[in-house]
C-alpha cells in the first residue's frame, strides 16, 4: 500500500472515531443532564440569562474582622519575565464565599466534601429590603419564610434560600459593615427561619452581607445550628436584585481544598 494511501486510511479512521466520540460525549452529557433534572425537578428551565452573584474583590473588600481578606505578592512580571504570576494569600472567609459545616462543627464536612448535587440548586430569593431599610440588623424570620411560601409555593427540597436585604449595593461604603460608631450592623437569618428551612430540606442559605447571622448577634445561633446540621452557607452574594423570587437555578463554584472550612466561590444564577 502506498504511503499516501496509508495516510488517507489513517485520516479516515481518525475522523470516524472522532465522530463516534462526539456522539458518545453528546449522549453522555444528555444523560448527565437528564439525571440532574430528574434528581432536581425544580431546577429552572433556563431562558439563557446568567446573573453573576459574585463580588470581585481585593484587599479593600470589607471583611468581618476588618483585616484584608486577600494579599498579592508579585512573583513574575511581563517585564522582564515575559509573563505575570501573583502569589496570593487568601483567607477562607472573605469575598463571596462558602461556609462549610466544618467551619462551626469539628466533625463537619469540609468544603471539599460538599456533595456536588447540593452545589446546583433551585434558588429562592427572600426580599427583606423593606425592613432592612429601617433596621440594619433585620433578620429573615419564620414569618418571612411563611410569607414567601404563601406567595410562591413550597421551598423545593435541595434549594438555596437567599436573603436579599439590599446590602449588596452598600459594598464600598462603611455602612456595609458597621454603624457610624463602629458597631457591626447588617442583616442576616434568624434561627426560627433556618430551623424551618432545615425541616423543608433546603441545602443552603445565602446572604448579601458579611455573615449568616445579623451583625449584632452575640451567639451566632444560625452558624451553630445550620452548619452542624450538614448544610452550608454563602456570604457576600451580589446582584440578588436582578433575580425573581423563584424560578432561577444557582450554580455554586465551591473551592475544593482538603480540610477547608470554606473559601471564595464563583456563584452564578441562571433564569
Amino acid at each position: 500500500m502506498c504511503h499516501a494511501c496509508v495516510i488517507d486510511k489513517v485520516k479516515t479512521g481518525m475522523l470516524s472515531r472522532r465522530d463516534l466520540f462526539r456522539g458518545g460525549a453528546a449522549a453522555g452529557v444528555a444523560a448527565v443532564a437528564a439525571g440532574a433534572m430528574s434528581a432536581r425537578p425544580a431546577l429552572a428551565q433556563s431562558s439563557g440569562k446568567v446573573v453573576d452573584l459574585t463580588h470581585a474583590y481585593d484587599g479593600d473588600f470589607p471583611t468581618f474582622d476588618g483585616n484584608p481578606g486577600i494579599l498579592y505578592s508579585s512573583q513574575y512580571d511581563h517585564d522582564p519575565d515575559g509573563y505575570k504570576i501573583w502569589e496570593l494569600t487568601i483567607y477562607e472567609h472573605t469575598g463571596t464565599h462558602i461556609d462549610a459545616p466544618l467551619h462551626f462543627a469539628p466533625d463537619g464536612a469540609s468544603v471539599a466534601e460538599l456533595e456536588p448535587e447540593n452545589l446546583m440548586c433551585p434558588l429562592c430569593v427572600v426580599d427583606i429590603t423593606g425592613k432592612a431599610a429601617d433596621d440594619a440588623n433585620a433578620m429573615v424570620e419564620a414569618e418571612d419564610i411563611e410569607a414567601w411560601v404563601s406567595a410562591n409555593g413550597a421551598i423545593p427540597e435541595g434549594a438555596c434560600v437567599a436573603m436579599h436585604s439590599g446590602w449588596g449595593a452598600k459594598v464600598g461604603e462603611a455602612s456595609f459593615r458597621n454603624t457610624p460608631d463602629g458597631a457591626l450592623a447588617f442583616p442576616g437569618f434568624a434561627k426560627s427561619a433556618t430551623d424551618m428551612l432545615l425541616d423543608m430540606g433546603a441545602a443552603c442559605i445565602g446572604v448579601d452581607t458579611l455573615s449568616l447571622d445579623p451583625g449584632n448577634s452575640a451567639d451566632f445561633a444560625v452558624h451553630y445550628s445550620w452548619l452542624p446540621a450538614g448544610r452550608y452557607g454563602i456570604e457576600n452574594l451580589a446582584n440578588l436584585d436582578q433575580l425573581p423570587a423563584t424560578g432561577a437555578t444557582v450554580f455554586v463554584g465551591a473551592p475544593k481544598h482538603k480540610q477547608g472550612t470554606g473559601g471564595p466561590a464563583r456563584v452564578l444564577a441562571v433564569t
